[in-house]
Parts: C-alpha cells; structure tokens; sequence
C-alpha cells in the first residue's frame, strides 16, 4: 500500500511546483494588467486631467513610490507568514485603490490613490519571489522566476490590446474600474487554489519584532553585491518604465502613427519583455550554467543599442521598422527582471529570499520614481524626445560600469574562499 501510494504521489509532487506557479503568474498578471495600464492609457488620462509631459511621467512614479514603501515590509512578512494570505490582500489594496481613483478628478489624490495601489503592486513582488524560491529547485529557478516575471509584461501588453481600445471608446474611467474587479476576483482565486509549502511552515511562522526587522535590512544594506545588483536595477527600470510610458507618445506625436498602431507597438515591446523574461532565465540556466551577471551585461548593451537608434527615429518612420525595433528593446530593457530577482534572491541565505527581494526592490523603485518624470520634464524642455532617449542610453554606461564592479567583487569574494 505505501509503494503504490508513494508512485501515485510522485507524479503529483513532480508537478506541483509548476502547479503553484500558474497561482503566482495569474496573481502577478492581474496586478500588471491594472498597475501597468498607467503606460497605455497615459495619453487619454493626459487629456482628461490636462496634464503635461511630466505629470504623465509621476503616475508610474507615485506606483513605484508605493512599491519602494512596500517592497521591505512585504519581504519580511512573506519570510514570515508565507505568501498565500498576502496574494489576496494585495490584490484587495491595488483594486479597491484604483476603484475609489476613476471617481476623482484632482490629479494629486489620483496620484495618492495610485501610490496606495503600488503598495498591491509592489508587494506581490517580494510575495511571488518567496514562492519561486521554496518550490523550485536552483537548476530550475531560472526559467520558474522568467516565467513569473513574464506576466508582469504580460499584463502590461494585455492592457495595451484591451484596454487603450476599451478606453478610447467607453472612457479609461469605466474600464479601469472594470478591470479593478477583475482583480479582486483574481486575488480570491489565487488564495484558495495556492498553498505554501508545508514543510516550511512551522519554520515561517515565528514572531515578528522591530528589532529583528531592522536586523534584517542592516545585514541586506551591508551586503556590497545585493547593493551593485539593486543599483545597476534603478537604471534599468526607470528606462524600462520610460520606455513604457513615452512609447505611445512618442510614435504618435513624433512618428505620425496613429494611436491605435502606436498601442500595438507597445504591445509588441511588451510581449518582446515577455520573451525577454522567459528567454533570459533560459538562456542563463542552460546556456551559461546560472551565471546570471553575464546575461545582465547582454541586457544592458542591448538596451544601450536600441535606445541609441530611437533616439535619431525621423519622423515618418516605416512601421514594419519600428515593430522589430521595439520588440528587441523591450526584449532587453523589460526582459530583465527575472534575472534581477534570480540574483537578488541567491545573494544571500533562502529564508530571506523574500526580504532580500523586497530590499533590492525597494532600490530599483527609485529608478521608475525618478527617471519617468525626468524624461517628461527633458521632453517639456527640448519639445522633442531626443535626449530624452539618449539620457537612457547613458544611464546603460553608468549600468556597466556598476555590473563590472559587482564581477570584480564577486571574483575576490571567490578567490578569499579559496584561499
């Protein structure tokens, strides 16, 4: 009896750590689909609060401005608690927040809803991270953690193709709230289909104390690599943010296409961001044995190349040429992340998976908070994107540089272990 009933198990528990992680990526997707559309639906919220340039850019800000808020205190929970309660209580916080939002005409309480939104947003993060480290294995983590991120682009591009349009017609008020129900919905589902690992959960739930909080993040804030990795983060995702943000704006006042076409094109980053995630933790598991740094300096000269060309785009630039172009720069620069959070999450022991990823978080928010509304405030000045481009060109150079000291300490690291 027991050795039939340990083969029957087998293929059950083969499979169950993919079957948690279709929990994590629906989860993660809903939160994207909501928290992204700020990027596609800019141009019609621009219109209905008379916005300029730079206030567009504090919408995604004021959503990573919840996110570097939530990011630690959600890792710390998450190592604590688990992830299940957490998927449907940041569900809950993003939905309800954008739901009271499409009611408000002022723009700095729809930002302030928007930053309470980033706390939902934000936090599945850390929550989702913790889940890819208990339930897979290190030889698999790589892909586990590119196909969860995937679903942030995912969600980001299912907006574009739903939502610009839904929006266009009906009002980006009425579809956003729509959508917000949506995930609140989601979130239910999330909570009572996944489960935590059971074997870790005596160990998880052990009390919380101010003390061992701060503990925690001063050993998270002296660990020299996480730092590098989180810096070189900032960079990345501010210009990935810019790039979801302006994208739109730029082919349809720059370029001359029309809204719709310039909505696909964001589309088409986003599923290049989707390929990216996947592909990249592919590419780094099998192809070069879980060296993550190597993978992360592809990314970044990639980036570097594709922002360098639209940043000189004429005005009237073939389509069939943008769609290749933008495929391979969201491909890089939105194709990062499960690489990110893959080398946040193995610096440092895995009970503090999800803290340590709520840490580095937290830093790479202050790219997406800082560098949207300067982008807007170079394109305000210049009346042109130009250099908006090509300030995301030089943070990629200030990026390597961060990348080349981060393998330089790595390899002293390696070489005082030997010794």
């Amino acid at each position: 009896m027991r050795t039939t009933t340990a083969m029957e198990s087998a293929p059950y528990s083969r499979y169950l750590p993919w079957r948690m992680l279709l929990w994590l990526l629906i989860a993660q997707i809903m939160v994207a689909f909501i928290g992204r559309s700020l990027g596609p639906l800019g141009v019609l919220i621009e219109e209905d609060l008379y916005l300029t340039k730079a206030q567009v850019g504090l919408l995604p800000s004021a959503l990573f401005l919840g996110q570097a808020l939530a990011s630690i205190p959600t890792g710390f929970l998450a190592d604590r608690v688990g992830s299940r309660p957490l998927l449907l209580m940041l569900s809950c916080c993003l939905g309800v927040s954008f739901i009271v939002m499409t009611f408000l005409q002022s723009f700095w309480l729809v930002l302030l809803l928007i930053m309470v939104g980033g706390v939902g947003y934000g936090g599945m993060h850390p929550t989702t991270n913790r889940g890819i480290v208990y339930w897979h294995a290190q030889r698999q983590r790589g892909t586990a953690m590119g196909i969860k991120q995937m679903g942030i682009t995912f969600g980001s591009a299912l907006s574009a193709v739903l939502l610009l349009p839904l929006a266009e017609t009906h009002g980006w008020r009425i579809v956003v709230l729509t959508a917000s129900v949506g995930l609140i919905a989601a979130g239910f589902l999330a909570f009572f289909l996944y489960r935590d690992p059971v074997e870790k959960n005596k160990k998880q739930r052990t009390p919380l104390s101010i003390h061992s909080t701060f503990s925690s993040i001063t050993m998270m804030a002296k660990n020299k690599p996480l730092l590098l990795i989180s810096f070189s983060a900032m960079g990345i995702n501010g210009s990935q943010m810019c790039l979801n943000t302006y994208l739109v704006l730029f082919t349809y006042e720059q370029i001359g296409i029309n809204l719709i076409l310039a909505g696909i094109l964001l589309v088409v980053s986003e599923v290049g961001g989707s390929a990216g995630r996947i592909g990249w933790g592919v590419i780094s598991d099998r192809v070069f044995g879980g060296k993550r740094l190597t993978v992360m300096a592809i990314i970044v000269m990639l980036t570097l190349s594709a922002s360098l060309v639209v940043a000189f785009l004429p005005a009237g630039t073939p389509y069939e040429w943008l769609v290749p172009l933008f495929f391979v720069f969201g491909f890089s620069v939105s194709g990062f992340n499960g690489i990110w959070m893959n080398l946040a999450s193995e610096l440092v022991p895995r009970e503090q998976a999800g803290l340590s990823s709520g840490f580095s978080i937290t830093l790479g928010s202050l790219g997406v908070i800082m560098l949207p509304p300067l982008f807007g405030y170079i394109v305000d000045q210049t009346a042109g994107y130009t250099f908006g481009w090509l300030m995301i060109s030089t943070i990629m150079v200030i990026v390597m540089l961060l990348l080349r000291q981060l393998n330089i300490l790595k390899k002293e690291q390696q070489a005082s272990g030997t010794n």
